[in-house]
C-alpha cells in the first residue's frame, strides 16, 4: 500500500510540475519578451514609414452584385502625421478620447486614448487606438449604404468628401456630414459622442429624384495587417462579437485566415438573420467595435482579405434592406465603441443603451460565473481603500472567511489522520500480503473514528478556482493594467520586476528570463515550505525529497506570473500556516515545524562506530 501511495503520489506531483512547466515555456517565459516587442513597436509606430497598405475597403456582406464601399484605394503617404495631414479632419475631444474623423470617407480613423499610457512612466505617449488609411497599422471604423443588386446608384465611398457643419465633435456638440450624389439623393449623417467613447451614428438619406431605390446600411472596423497578439490560451485577441442567437462568437487572426473562401480572396464566415449584438475587433485591453440597430435583422460577417503586403482584417454587419422612395427621407442609425474596455462602461452600455451581452466585449473567460463577481468584489473594495494589492489581501481574507467551516473539517480530518498515523501503519504492516483486507481495514479505522480520508483535498480544491479567477481578472481586466501594490510593485498585472540573480537590481546586467525570480515570488516560496513543514516528515526518502523541492519548484514556475496573483498566494499561504497551527492544537495534534527545521538545519549525531541508531533500527 505504501509504494502505491507513493507511486500516486508521485505522479500526482509529477503531472503538476510538467503543467506548470508547459505554461511557465509556452506562455510565462515569453510574456516579458512579448510585452518588450510590443512596447518598442507602438514606439516605432510614430515613425515608421507606411507599408504600402492600400486605403481601400473590403466590401461587407453586401448583396450579389453590389458594389463594395470605398472601393477606390487611398495611396500610403508615409507616416501616420501624414496620413492624418492628407485628408480634411474635425476633431474628436471627449473626457476619455482624443483624434479626428476624416471628411475623406467619413471614416473614424484617429484615436488616442486620454487614460492610458503605453508604460507605467506618466510621460509615456497615450495609447493610440486607431489609425487612418494610408500610414502604417492602419485601423478604422466606417458607415454607409451598399446599393442593391443591379443598381447603378452613385453611392459615397472611400474617396467621397463630406461637408461638414462644425470643426469640432465633443458629447455637447454633435456634427453633422453632408454629401449630395448629384443624381437626385441627399446623404447626411449626424455623429455624436458621449463622454467615454461611444460614437451615435445616424445616416439619412433623402430621395429628391424620381425613381424609388433600395439601399442596406452597414457598418464596419478594418484593421490592415496582422498585429502582435500575446498569444496567450486564456486570452482572445482578434475577432469578436454577440450575434444575437448565434451568441459569442471569437475568432483568432490566424482562424480566420484558414475559413473557407467567401469570395476570390477573402475568407470568413458569415452569420444571417441576427438580431441585437455587436461585431468588432478586440485587443486584450481595447476594442473597436460597430453596433446595428437592436431591433431589426442584419448578417454579421469576420473577413480576411489576402492584399500585396498581408492580410486585411474586417468585422462588419449589413443591415436589413430599405425603400427609399421619391420624396421620401430613411434613416439608420447604428453606434461605434472605440476605446478602453473599461468594466463598468461596457456594462453601463448594455444596460443603458441596450447592446444585447455587450458585456462579452471582455474575456471573461469558462469562469465567467466566478470571475466576473469576484471582480466586483475587488473593484468595491478599491474604491474604498484604494489600492488594488491591499484589495487582494483583503478579498483572501474573506474567502478564507467565507470557507472556513469546510477548511476546518478539512484540517481537522487531515489533523486527525496525523493522529493515527501509528494505527494505519499496524494495519498495513500487519496484512501487508493481502491489500483487500488491508484496505477493509482502514475504511473500517477511518468509519470508526469518523475520519474522510479524502477531506483533506478540499481546501487546495477550492482555491484552484479562485486562483485561475483572480489570474484571469489580473490578466484581462484594464483596471488591473499599471495598478501599484507597495514599494516595487508598480503593476500588480506584471511580474515582479525584482531578480534574485542581479541582487535585486545591485548588479548592472539583466538575466534570462527563465532565471526570472522576483522577490514576491521568493516570498510566496517561503510561505510554502513554512506550510508543509508544519506536518510529520514523510518516511518515504521519494515523498521527502518531492516535498522538500516543491516550494523551489513553485517559486521558480511563479517567477513570470503577475505580481498580483504571486500576493495573493503567499497571503492566502501564510493564513492557511496560521489556521492549520490552530486546528492542529485544538486536535491535540503536534506541529512538526520547528522539529522539521531543526532536522534540515541541525547535526544528526552518528551512532559510535558506526552502527545503525537503535531507536530507528526496530520501529514496526
Amino acid at each position: 500500500m505504501m509504494k502505491e501511495d507513493n507511486r500516486n503520489l508521485l505522479l500526482a506531483i509529477v503531472m503538476s510540475v510538467v503543467v506548470l512547466l508547459g505554461w511557465q515555456f509556452f506562455y510565462g517565459v515569453p510574456q516579458m519578451e512579448k510585452q518588450k516587442q510590443i512596447a518598442q513597436q507602438n514606439q516605432q509606430t510614430q515613425t515608421q514609414s507606411a507599408p504600402g497598405a492600400s486605403g481601400s475597403t473590403p466590401a461587407p456582406g453586401q448583396p450579389a452584385g453590389s458594389a463594395a464601399p470605398g472601393a477606390a484605394a487611398a495611396q500610403a503617404v508615409g507616416t501616420r502625421e501624414q496620413a492624418l495631414a492628407a485628408s480634411p479632419r474635425i476633431r474628436i475631444d471627449t473626457p476619455k478620447i482624443s483624434g479626428s474623423l476624416s471628411l475623406t470617407g467619413a471614416r473614424i480613423d484617429d484615436v488616442s486614448l486620454k487614460a492610458y499610457r503605453e508604460t507605467v512612466d506618466p510621460k509615456s505617449p497615450n495609447i493610440i487606438l486607431l489609425s487612418p488609411a494610408g500610414g502604417p497599422n492602419a485601423y478604422y471604423s466606417d458607415f454607409g449604404w451598399v446599393a442593391a443588386p443591379g443598381s447603378n446608384v452613385v453611392l459615397p465611398n472611400a474617396t467621397t468628401v463630406w461637408s461638414a457643419d462644425s470643426q469640432v465633435l465633443t458629447p455637447a456638440k454633435p456634427v453633422t456630414l453632408s454629401w449630395d450624389n448629384g443624381q437626385g439623393l441627399v446623404f447626411r449623417r449626424v455623429i455624436s459622442v458621449d463622454d467615454n467613447a461611444m460614437f451615435t451614428i445616424r445616416d439619412e438619406v433623402e430621395n429628391k429624384g424620381g425613381n424609388a431605390v433600395t439601399l442596406f446600411p452597414y457598418g464596419q472596423v478594418v484593421r490592415q495587417g496582422k498585429p502582435t497578439t500575446l498569444g496567450y490560451y486564456v486570452l482572445h485577441e482578434g475577432l469578436v462579437g454577440n450575434l444575437g442567437e448565434q451568441g459569442l462568437q471569437e475568432y483568432t487572426y490566424d482562424k480566420i485566415d484558414k475559413e473557407p473562401a467567401l469570395s476570390a480572396g477573402t475568407t470568413g464566415k458569415a452569420w444571417k438573420d441576427a438580431v441585437g449584438g455587436f461585431v468588432g475587433i478586440t485587443d486584450k485591453y481595447w476594442a473597436a467595435a460597430v453596433i446595428p440597430d437592436q431591433q431589426r435583422k442584419y448578417e454579421g460577417r469576420y473577413s480576411s482579405v489576402q492584399t500585396g503586403t498581408g492580410h486585411t482584417y474586417q468585422a462588419d454587419f449589413l443591415g436589413e434592406s430599405i425603400a427609399v422612395a421619391p420624396g421620401a427621407t430613411v434613416t439608420s442609425n447604428a453606434r461605434l465603441f472605440a476605446g478602453a474596455k473599461e468594466v463598468a462602461a461596457v456594462d453601463g452600455y448594455e444596460k443603458n443603451l441596450g447592446i444585447k451581452r455587450f458585456e462579452l466585449l471582455i474575456d471573461w473567460g469558462w469562469f465567467y460565473f466566478i470571475t466576473k463577481p469576484l471582480f466586483f468584489v475587488l473593484d468595491w473594495i478599491y474604491k474604498h481603500i484604494g489600492n488594488f494589492g491591499v484589495a487582494i489581501l483583503i478579498v483572501t481574507v474573506l474567502l478564507k472567511a467565507l470557507f472556513f467551516p469546510l477548511a476546518n473539517k478539512s484540517y481537522a480530518s487531515m489533523a486527525k489522520m496525523k493522529a493515527l498515523q501509528p494505527e494505519m501503519t499496524a494495519i498495513r504492516e500487519r496484512y501487508a500480503d493481502d491489500k483487500m483486507k488491508q484496505q477493509q481495514a482502514l475504511m473500517e479505522l477511518y468509519k470508526t473514528q469518523k475520519i474522510n480520508p479524502v477531506a483533506g483535498c478540499w481546501p487546495v480544491l477550492l482555491q484552484i478556482p479562485v486562483f485561475f479567477a483572480l489570474y484571469k481578472i489580473l490578466f484581462i481586466t484594464i483596471e488591473m493594467r499599471h495598478a501599484p501594490f507597495f514599494g516595487w510593485i508598480h503593476d500588480l498585472a506584471a511580474p515582479d520586476p525584482t531578480n534574485l540573480f542581479n541582487l535585486f537590481g545591485l548588479l548592472p546586467f539583466t538575466p534570462p528570463a527563465f532565471l526570472h525570480l522576483g522577490a514576491w515570488p521568493i516570498i510566496m516560496g517561503i510561505t510554502m515550505f513554512i506550510q508543509m513543514k508544519m506536518n510529520p516528515e514523510p518516511p518515504d526518502p521519494v515523498q521527502k525529497m518531492m516535498f522538500t523541492w516543491m516550494p523551489v519548484f513553485f517559486t521558480f514556475l511563479l517567477g513570470s506570473f503577475p505580481a498580483g496573483l504571486v500576493i495573493y498566494w503567499s497571503w492566502n499561504n501564510l493564513l492557511s500556516v496560521l489556521q492549520q497551527g490552530y486546528i492542529m492544537r485544538k486536535n491535540g495534534v503536534k506541529i512538526e515545524l520547528f522539529d522539521n527545521l531543526k532536522g534540515m538545519f541541525g547535526k544528526k549525531p552518528a551512532a559510535a562506530g558506526g552502527a545503525p541508531n537503535p531507536a530507528n533500527s526496530n520501529k514496526k
